[in-house]
Formats: structure tokens, C-alpha cells, sequence
């Protein structure tokens, strides 16, 4: 957004600029700054480095100055950016901590959010933003659920949970459950999870191919929908059906059916934080990959959830 007309600051120099200088630039200024070199700075900004580039360039126009000298390898400051570098820290952090005044002041201190998630097969991402959200939000109510996909998506679409952290989107849903909202917050890799004495296990890579011949343990639809869709359809592309002779009902359960030589199975590869005496783990070569997703209700417009899905948008792809 602009500076509102009339605003100026004063550098110092015997300079006052007014108007259109945005606030963005100055945040991109200060990134740069610090970093003294746009390559880190565009890392951290999430920006592409030529954009960032055009924008250090729009703002040396628009102050009629020159803030970075590019004539050597490494970005340094002028002697005026230094200066200007003051004000402009000032100005980024105040507004900073306007917006988050506002956030609080907008959630009140009576609000609650209802999350669902599954204790034993979780990732970073739930602990590092609720983290951020206790932060920015201390007198919200955070309550956390340990559930099932299936069980998060009727608590979801009875309205009793806010959010949850369900894993695969399942391709069908119907009645009360067709109401919810999707969001895709990560990709991860995929591993095969073998017996210790399989004979594949010698292998330090696998193919789906490779798993043809072999019966297969899966997690149960009735607890997790949408799981025996996305083995088939790894499979269906290497022109196969896979034999799935065992379906389970929780995630630490597949690590006890494949150590007893049950079957293989296919998971995502967070799967080796949970116990696995007995068992191995072998990345699954190709492009496959499994999609981590969320969901709330439609309908849910609560700010506390507004807010907690900005925090995850904003740190999900530094965390995954």
C-alpha cells in the first residue's frame, strides 16, 4: 500500500520524499540491505531475484538517489542508504506492529479455534505454526483434537473443529462433507517400507515396478478415504493393479503388519519419525509424490481460522 498524501520522512540529508513510495519497497530495501546481496535477500523475501532487482531500481528513481552500489560483485550501501536505512527499519517495523495490534484487537480475547489432526503421524509444519499463532494471538483458545481423517471430516462438517490436518483429499465426498474448503500445504517425497530380511530391501532405490509381485498393506478407507484411491493410482501408471492383502486402521499399525511380512506398503516419507524396529525405508524413484491437505467448513468465516490459515500459507513452504 502507499504512504497516505502527506506523509514524509525525513532522512536526514536534506531530502523529504512524499507519496508514492510504497511500504513494500522499503521492506524489500531493508531485506537487501541486510543481506548485501539480492540473491539471499529474493531467498528471503520468497521473490524472484529480477523482480526484487526492479523494485530496489523503482524506488532509487522515485527518491531520486542512489541506496546500492552494484559496482562490484558484492551490493554494498551508499552513504545514503545507510542513512536512509534508519528510517526505513523504522517505518517497516511500526506498520509491522500496526498490523498486529489490529489483528489482536479484531480477535478479541473470547475467540476459539478447534483443530484436528493425528498425533502419531504429524509433521513440523502443526507445532511451528501454532507456535507463530500463540504468539501473535495469546488470548485465543487453541484446542487440539487427535483424530482420524474420517473422523476430522464429519467433526469438520458438523461444524464442531474449525480446521484439520487431514493428509489425502479424498476424490468423492458427499452430503455434509461436500461443504468443506481444500487447500494443498505441502508435496513430500514417497518411500517404500519394507521387512528388514525383504529381498528388496538389499536395494538402495526402488521403482513402483519394482513392487509388482509383491501383496501390499494398506491404511483402511473407513478411517482414512481417499488412501486406496492414491495407492491405485501410483500403481495404475506402472500398468498394474496392486494386491492389497491387509488394510489397517492406524498409521503405527502398517509398521507392525509389514515387520510380520504382511505386505509392503507405500507412505509418505514423515513416516520413518514413528517407530520402525523391523522395518526399512527405501525412496520410491519417479515423480510421484503425496500431497499434504487441509479443510475446514465453508461456511467458517471465524477470524481466529482466517488468521491461522494465513500463518500456514505464509510458513508452510519454509518448513516442507
Amino acid at each position: 500500500m502507499g504512504f497516505p498524501r502527506g506523509f514524509s520522512f525525513d532522512t536526514g540529508w536534506g531530502m523529504e520524499k512524499y507519496g508514492s513510495v510504497e511500504l513494500r519497497h522499503l521492506r524489500y530495501f531493508v531485506a537487501v540491505a541486510e543481506e548485501l546481496s539480492f540473491t539471499r535477500a529474493a531467498e528471503k523475501l520468497r521473490l524472484a531475484q529480477p523482480s526484487l532487482s526492479r523494485q530496489m531500481q523503482d524506488l532509487e528513481e522515485e527518491l531520486e538517489v542512489q541506496l546500492l552500489d552494484r559496482a562490484r560483485k558484492q551490493v554494498s550501501l551508499t552513504e545514503v542508504g545507510r542513512v536512509f536505512l534508519s528510517d526505513a527499519k523504522r517505518i517497516v517495523d511500526e506498520s509491522e506492529k500496526s498490523v498486529l495490534a489490529a489483528r489482536r484487537f479484531s480477535i478479541g480475547e473470547t475467540e476459539q479455534l478447534n483443530l484436528g489432526y493425528s498425533f502419531k503421524f504429524n509433521f513440523e509444519l502443526l507445532p511451528a505454526t501454532l507456535s507463530t499463532f500463540y504468539r501473535l494471538f495469546p488470548k485465543v483458545t487453541v484446542t487440539l483434537f487427535d483424530m482420524s481423517p474420517s473422523e476430522q471430516l464429519d467433526e469438520l462438517a458438523a461444524r464442531k473443529i474449525d480446521i484439520g490436518f487431514i493428509g489425502l483429499r479424498p476424490p468423492l465426498l458427499t452430503g455434509n462433507r461436500s461443504l468443506l474448503e481444500w487447500e494443498c500445504i505441502g508435496s513430500h517425497k514417497i518411500v517404500v517400507v519394507l521387512p528388514t530380511d525383504h529381498r528388496l530391501a538389499k536395494k538402495r532405490k526402488l521403482y513402483i515396478l519394482d513392487l509388482k509381485q509383491e501383496f501390499f498393506v494398506a491404511m483402511s478407507e473407513e478411517t482414512h478415504p481417499g488412501s486406496r484411491d492414491w495407492l491405485c493410482g501410483i500403481c495404475r501408471e506402472a500398468g498394474y493393479k496392486p494386491r492389497i492383502l491387509q488394510d489397517v486402521r492406524i498409521e503405527s499399525d502398517i509398521m507392525e503388519f509389514v515387520r510380520e511380512g504382511l505386505g509392503v506398503t507405500l507412505a509418505r516419507e514423515q513416516i520413518k519419525r514413528l517407530p520402525h524396529s523391523g522395518v526399512v525405508f527405501r525412496p520410491l524413484q519417479g515423480s510421484a509424490k503425496v500431497d499434504f491437505w487441509i479443510a475446514w467448513h465453508r461456511e467458517n468465516r471465524a477470524k481466529a481460522l482466517l488468521e491461522y490459515r494465513r500463518i500456514i500459507k505464509d510458513e508452510a513452504p519454509a518448513i516442507e
